[in-house]
């Protein structure tokens, strides 16, 4: 069993991503930007040079660079983790509550497949 959170953005959590699937049995995905992409997919409705230049460049008073040595590329638009890679259980949540968290690990260490639905909705 594994469990992802966050969205995948760039390329280096795409191919983690890919990585980890293929040690997992089941995948958990924990968390709205696992679930939905949440806050970090908001930049998918603008240009990704956009949101380069507004990052890197017009809100920087020294100097204004986009970085490219040692950092990943990012992908756009962001994506959550189950349109990377299958994904068996859902946990949604910004963050979890702990007793959906609670459950569903609860429930997958004792060999059942948790129904989150039962404790959590969306948006909350």
């Amino acid at each position: 069993m594994g469990i992802l959170e966050g969205s995948v953005s760039n390329e280096d959590d795409l191919e983690k991503a890919r990585a980890f699937r293929k040690c997992c049995t089941l995948l958990v995905s924990l968390g709205d930007c696992a679930v939905n992409g949440n806050v970090p997919a908001m930049r998918n409705q603008f240009k990704l040079a956009d949101v380069m230049d507004r990052a890197y460049r017009e809100n920087v008073a020294t100097h204004p660079v986009i970085p490219v040595a040692g950092v990943p590329k990012l992908l756009a638009p962001v994506r959550p983790v189950h349109d990377c890679v299958p994904v068996d259980v859902y946990v949604p949540g910004c963050p979890p509550r702990a007793d959906a968290i609670w459950y569903v690990l609860s429930e997958l260490i004792e060999g059942r497949r948790p129904d989150p639905a039962t404790v959590t909705r969306f948006g909350a």
